[in-house]
């Protein structure tokens, strides 16, 4: 959805819960100016009898109130009502209110401050809150600028690659794997020789000698303490050297895995199965089964099967008979423990989703925390989260019923062997086949056999778990993007002109291909000036950014940038050469001086403070205790929204680029900030090539050209002062009406 959609929705929202309070903190930012005048129509009838608080920028939004608080430096400047203040011409509102005219107008139109509140009178006469639901006119129409869910789309059949491919990535640590592989099948003969000597030494005390009991006892007891010290030099090699190789595994898979992710169309992320939430469980869990599948689990498997060839050797030696019957019956051992696999599976896939759909809406929760907390939803939050899981729940205790039967049924016939092998054994005694210590010996081998298969059957749930992360890592790292960011055969630019040529472009979301964003679209944008795109929202404004930047491809028509199909660039060369300043600036987890040279790691010191003057974030940023080293922490919260966007300006004017997009750059700052980062931006604009997406027309009345969209298309073009001179009857003096109150230009 676009900007001003999700604003409206919230809107929507807050009024729903019908409060005594109301708090709007920039309601109405995101919104054109044809949809703020009938959501602030809106928003008045639903301020009736209720206590409201609105911080704003635009006056539109507050001039209406009955106490206008202007605020600055933390301190209470001036108080009044619009008409009071307004009175005093010298006062701070009135020269805010002057900044925001457009030309010589004199409306008492759009005027902000850094912080601007108002309180509206209990006495006034409640509205209904439903009817204000209604009459914010929530826009459904099908040409949001963004892309939504849609059913239509299905997620892929994912199969299991083999386990040689995984070993494979484990290639360099082939030592590790030698190593460990020779230890791990030592010990997995270790078990039979402390059967075979449990199974002498009850011989031993069936002797008449005392002296030679004793004798045959010490030589036992030093065999088993030779065996154990052996076990645990074993032991250390094989989950030491296996264990290594899994780490290694883990590093190298999460690289891979986030190396193939950043380089996906932006589309495979609008997919509700490739949310926040699911990319980072795939990073934090699955890399850490699939070490475990690697490192003890094979390290299980080759001591396993080294147990039991050697087990089985040495029964069929000492007594072939007995070994054979009691080789016999393993096998229905391990059916029993396959089919309990097969189930385990089978629970494992349906757990995987159900943990997908917690873990995004858990990320959601956090992202969203103030929402949550301001709205009392901890309930719902945890509603959601147990409904999340509860089909997927059921489903899993039915199975695991299927499953205790089928681990019960094998320990069942373990206890089983037992009495048949004691029986066929002392027949075999009878008939002089063998004798009591071969019978011993080959009964205590042959058994440990199986408790090693048992043991190896207990891996079923790790398998089963194995093989569904071992699938979706291998499905990443197997896909094709759609858009190539790195083409090693893709023009690459050494300086562009920035001539941008939009030419019979049809393009829907591919979340929503039902829903028709372009049709037949043209557009030219002339290198080295500056050109406005304005319109409602959800006209489409800034999906021709995203067009430009190449986040989506068209499904007809084509993209130029100095004359050359965009889809024949190398996408990192090119944008190299756009800048871009989005409604909603992102941050990363670090210092400020890392988030303004973003990309230009070469950047010098005065370079950056530079571009930060440029952007009016020097004056804040030095006031900063710790100045340019201020960690901005996670997406920014230490920051507020104004300093946020001046900062990603900063980035943006560091880049110096020949294509210049701002998509509402400067939405969330105060008047005094705007007109000097707007002054800065006009500088910047100048001789390069200049795409801005804006409502407010005090930011682009200056641009060369200015685009007028509605639903998709182009309705008007041309400057300022020719498209207003189209009367009142033309779009965009309508929207320059509506954002001064009603009194024309």
């Amino acid at each position: 959805m676009s900007g001003g959609q999700k604003q409206r929705i919230a809107i929507a929202r807050a009024i729903l819960k019908s409060p005594k309070i109301l708090l709007f903190d920039e309601a109405t930012s995101a919104l054109d100016s044809q949809s703020e005048s009938v959501v602030q129509e809106a928003l008045q009838v639903a301020s009736m009898g209720r206590t409201t608080i609105v911080i704003a920028h635009c006056l539109s939004t507050i001039r209406n109130a009955d106490m206008i608080v202007v605020m600055q430096s933390g301190e209470v400047k001036e108080l009044g009502s619009h008409d009071e203040l307004i009175a005093n011409e010298n006062g701070l509102y009135s020269s805010l209110v002057r900044l925001q005219r457009i030309g010589d107008t004199s409306s008492e139109a759009n005027a902000q401050t850094g912080r601007i509140g108002c309180t509206s009178a209990s006495e006034r006469k409640p509205g209904s809150p439903h009817d204000m639901s209604r009459m914010l006119c929530l826009d459904n129409r099908p040409t949001g600028d963004g892309g939504g869910e849609d059913s239509t789309n299905k997620k892929p059949k994912v199969h299991v690659p083999s386990f040689k491919r995984l070993l494979m990535l484990n290639a360099p640590e082939w030592k590790h794997a030698l190593i460990g592989s020779f230890s791990a099948a030592l010990f997995g003969g270790i078990q039979p020789m402390y059967a075979y000597i449990i199974g002498s030494i009850f011989s031993v005390y069936f002797l008449t000698d005392h002296a030679e009991i004793k004798n045959r006892t010490r030589d036992h007891t030093f065999t088993f303490v030779a065996l154990a010290v052996l076990s645990l030099l074993l032991s250390i090699g094989q989950h030491y050297n296996f264990g290594a190789m899994g780490e290694y595994l883990t590093k190298r898979i999460r690289e891979q895995i986030l190396k193939r992710i950043l380089t996906f169309e932006i589309g495979w992320f609008d997919r509700d199965e490739n949310s926040t939430g699911v990319v980072c469980s795939l990073l934090a869990k699955d890399a850490n089964i699939v070490r475990a599948l690697v490192g003890d689990r094979m390290a299980l498997v080759i001591q396993a099967v080294s147990a039991v060839l050697i087990a089985r050797t040495m029964g069929l030696v000492i007594a072939w008979r007995l070994a054979l019957v009691m080789i016999a019956v393993q096998p229905l051992i391990i059916c029993c423990f396959y089919a309990c696999e097969v189930l385990l599976s089978n629970v494992s896939s349906k757990s995987k989703e159900a943990q997908s759909k917690s873990s995004k809406l858990s990320a959601e929760a956090v992202s969203n925390l103030h929402t949550i907390t301001a709205f009392s939803s901890q309930d719902l939050i945890l509603c959601l989260f147990d409904q999340a899981q509860y089909t997927t729940r059921k489903e899993n205790i039915r199975q695991s019923w299927f499953a205790g039967l089928a681990l019960g049924t094998s320990v069942g016939i373990i206890a089983c062997t037992w009495p048949l092998n004691f029986w066929y054994g002392g027949k075999l005694m009878a008939a002089h086949h063998i004798t009591a210590k071969a019978l011993y010996q080959t009964f205590m081998i042959i058994v440990s056999t199986g408790r090693v298969i048992a043991d190896a059957g207990t891996m079923t749930t790790d398998l089963a778990k194995g093989a569904e992360a071992v699938a979706s890592m291998f499905a990443i790292l197997d896909r094709k993007t759609k858009v190539e960011p790195d083409n090693p055969k893709g023009y690459k630019p050494e300086k562009l002109k920035g001539d941008v040529q939009i030419v019979g472009v049809e393009f829907s979301y591919p979340s929503r291909p039902n829903v028709i964003i372009f049709k037949e679209f043209s557009l030219s944008i002339q290198p080295g000036k500056s050109t406005a795109i304005v319109g409602q929202s959800g006209s489409g404004k800034s999906t021709i950014i995203a067009l430009i930047e190449r986040f989506y491809d068209p499904h007809q028509g084509v993209v130029k940038i100095d004359g050359i199909d965009i889809k024949m660039y190398n996408l990192r060369a090119l944008r190299r050469h756009i800048g871009l300043v989005s409604q909603e600036p992102t941050l990363f987890s670090g210092t400020i001086r890392e988030n303004i040279r973003y990309g230009i790691e070469t950047a010098s010191e005065e370079e950056i403070e530079n571009a930060a003057r440029s952007a009016n974030a020097h004056g804040f940023i030095s006031s900063l205790k710790d100045g340019y080293d201020t960690w901005c922490g996670e997406r920014g919260l230490h920051l507020s929204g104004g300093q946020k966007q001046r900062i990603a300006i900063a980035r943006a004017i560091l880049k110096n680029p020949a294509i210049l997009l701002l998509d509402e750059a400067t939405s969330a700052l105060d008047s005094l900030s705007e007109k000097v980062v707007q002054e800065s931006l006009d500088r910047v604009m100048i001789g390069r090539t200049s795409v801005v997406v804006a409502h407010r027309i005090s930011t682009i009345q200056k641009c060369d050209l200015i685009v007028v969209l509605e639903k998709g298309a182009v309705v008007e073009k041309g400057t300022h002062t020719s498209l207003i001179a189209k009367g009142p009857s033309a779009k965009y003096f309508g929207l320059v009406s509506l954002q001064q109150g009603g009194n024309r230009h």
